[in-house]
């Protein structure tokens, strides 16, 4: 009896090429025309995992979490400094569809930088600026200024504790002149202080206080006082 053969199916050469070209999974480093390199692991052609970028032109690395190709997760971002042509790292924190996102750290110098929360690449919630002035911010932040509650700690050791709105003082509010031993109280309007107390506070260990002190104001007669208040809110 003759024996039949099946002709053997081959696969397409095109569909062949293109599915051993199929990134995915764990690969050493794949280099790009422009200079750019990864390396780390895939997930349909695309960067997911773990894995490092480094991107030639603009001097920077990214090592971390990936997700779609897009970091994602924890990382950390390095760039090339020119003067000393070695990398620096710059953030170290949350990512989310590329852009920081969550709690990091950022060095904008070596006197610097910020820590606390980000959504999509600005400072937004809270968080600690040191700047390079000596200054240091606390509190609330949204798109990367000032908003909501927050201290503002200068650099000679003054403060101001109270409410901002984008990146001025507004609303209420306590300024600290520790240099003079004075407290102003009240309300601020972008920036400026617009109605409100100023009183001595701690003028007596303050290194350049006041010449004179704030006098003390005292009702020389109590009683007239209110029952002329109670006198004309009963004639109301």
């Amino acid at each position: 009896m003759p024996h039949l053969k099946k002709p053997r199916t081959t696969e397409p050469l095109v569909k062949l090429w293109d599915r051993k070209a199929q990134k995915c999974g764990l690969r050493h480093t794949v280099y790009f025309a422009n200079g750019d390199k990864y390396t780390g692991e895939w997930l349909d052609n695309k960067r997911h995992g773990k894995g490092t970028q480094v991107w030639k032109k603009a001097g920077a690395i990214y090592d971390g979490g990936w997700k779609n190709g897009m970091r994602d997760g924890f990382g950390t971002l390095s760039k090339l400094q020119a003067s000393t042509n070695q990398y620096t790292r710059v953030y170290l924190g949350s990512w989310k569809n590329d852009k920081k996102d969550g709690f990091g750290t950022y060095f904008y110098s070596e006197s610097a930088f910020y820590e606390g929360e980000w959504l999509e690449d600005k400072r937004s919630g809270w968080g600690r600026m040191y700047f390079e002035n000596g200054d240091i911010y606390e509190g609330e932040w949204l798109k990367d200024k000032h908003h909501g509650r927050g201290m503002l700690r200068l650099a000679n050791e003054n403060r101001y504790e109270g409410s901002w709105k984008d990146g001025k003082k507004n609303g209420h509010g306590k300024f600290f002149y520790l240099d003079k031993g004075q407290l102003y109280e009240g309300l601020w309007v972008d920036g400026v202080a617009k109605c409100g107390t100023v009183s001595d506070f701690g003028r007596e260990e303050a290194p350049t206080p006041t010449t004179y002190p704030i006098p003390q104001v005292h009702l020389l007669d109590m009683r007239s006082v209110l029952t002329e208040a109670e006198s004309q809110a009963l004639s109301n």
